[in-house]
């Protein structure tokens, strides 16, 4: 009876280390994800930013225009 308890608790730590195992692997997938997304953020704000900046310099340029 022992030896089938030991088996049982055997089978259950080795699915317990696969599934430590896999969530290992998919937190690496979810971080490299989150890098990605936080790169492409990054890249987006800059590009919003330099459109702002452009519109600006447009919006100042015509009050000029318009006051000259």
């Amino acid at each position: 009876m022992e030896d089938a308890n030991l088996l049982a608790l055997t089978v259950k730590f080795e699915l317990l280390i696969q599934r430590v195992e896999q969530l290992k692997a998919d937190k690496r997938v979810l971080q490299a994800n989150e890098k990605a997304w936080r790169e492409e953020r990054a890249q987006l704000i800059e590009k919003n930013e330099m459109a702002r900046h452009k519109v600006e310099s447009m919006i100042s340029r015509l009050k000029a225009l318009e006051q000259d």
